[in-house]
């Protein structure tokens, strides 16, 4: 039997929380037992979500577990960080405990912004949902994100990309704890795809711009208005009137990107979208966003999305979605 307590934390997501159960529930099913003991648990008897719209009843409050095999923490429909993490800080000693006496964490989405804040993954990886990484990144320097993955384990710290991707983690822990049959079961279920493994295909890049630095943000802008243009770090230096190593480290320090990985980046996004919402070709995409090399477009796409121009095409046009 594998005790697992799902923590109710201010402002947790009930529709992780009902999904988690879900889940769970169907694996005993299965398994035709009780395997997983699930236990809702949380600092107060009743927890009150989304402005009032819902209301959880704990079963157990942190305090009275004294011995867990595996703590969930659901995602959070909170986006204000710092305080979604002081609202939430007399969770941390309880985590960290139980992380000490044998209990695996598992953090979903942004969840991984409480996992992280009680000091578990300082030099260890982790994973979040891709639209928060920057703020993330700012937060936790001492965490190694890593950017593409949808699953991280990590010494029994597991954390999962964004929105539904927790469900993936979900039966990746059953996977572990009841074996590859009841995880397969599953995944039929719910139709999850056990191949996924990555959030690259799903991130839309807009750029680091919260940085202060004027003049780099010209330089971003110079470069989403030309991406079609063969741009150099001379010509934009020239552009902007700023010395090349000055732009170099300072648009590196701005944006997490060097001027060349965002142009890149650029290009391959407005690519995307061409591939998205027209009916032209690869090569014809490729000569829009300003490649002449159809070998080296299809590397750079497959390296920055994780999937191929043709792929990706497959998934996301709007011709191809449902035949």
């Amino acid at each position: 039997m594998v005790h697992v307590s799902v923590l109710v934390p201010q402002g947790a997501s009930p529709g992780h929380i009902d999904g988690i159960y879900d889940i769970f529930c169907d694996a005993n099913d299965f398994l035709k037992s009780t395997f997983f003991q699930m236990q809702l648990v949380g600092v107060t008897k009743a927890v009150t979500l989304k402005n009032g719209s819902f209301t959880i009843s704990t079963d157990s409050l942190i305090y009275d577990v004294k011995k867990t095999d595996l703590i969930i923490i659901p995602s959070s429909f909170l986006t204000d960080f710092p305080t979604t993490i002081s609202l939430n800080k007399e969770l941390f000693p309880w985590i960290v405990q139980q992380h000490q006496a044998g209990a695996e964490v598992a953090g979903f989405c942004i969840a991984s912004f409480l996992l992280a804040a009680t000091g578990l993954l300082n030099g260890k990886r982790c994973a979040t949902n891709w639209m928060v990484m920057d703020e993330f990144r700012g937060m936790f320097p001492s965490v190694q994100l890593i950017t593409d993955k949808i699953i991280i384990d990590e010494q029994g710290l597991y954390s999962s990309g964004g929105g539904y991707s927790y469900i993936n983690l979900i039966i990746y822990l059953v996977e572990k704890y009841a074996g590859r049959e009841t995880a397969v079961h599953l995944a039929k279920v719910f139709q999850i795809d056990l191949s996924r493994n990555s959030q690259s295909p799903f991130i839309i890049f807009n750029g680091q711009k919260g940085h202060g630095d004027a003049e780099i943000k010209n330089a971003q802008e110079y470069i989403e208005q030309h991406f079609q243009e063969k741009i150099s770090i001379e010509q934009l230096a020239k552009e902007l009137c700023i010395g090349r190593r000055s732009l170099e480290l300072r648009f590196k320090k701005a944006t997490g990107n060097t001027v060349n990985e965002y142009v890149q980046r650029v290009k391959i996004e407005a690519a995307k979208k061409q591939l998205e919402n027209s009916r032209k070709s690869i090569n014809e995409v490729m000569y829009h966003v300003g490649y002449t090399d159809v070998k080296a477009f299809r590397a750079l796409f497959k390296k920055i999305t994780g999937v191929s121009p043709v792929v990706y095409k497959k998934k996301f046009s709007k011709d191809e979605a449902f035949t």
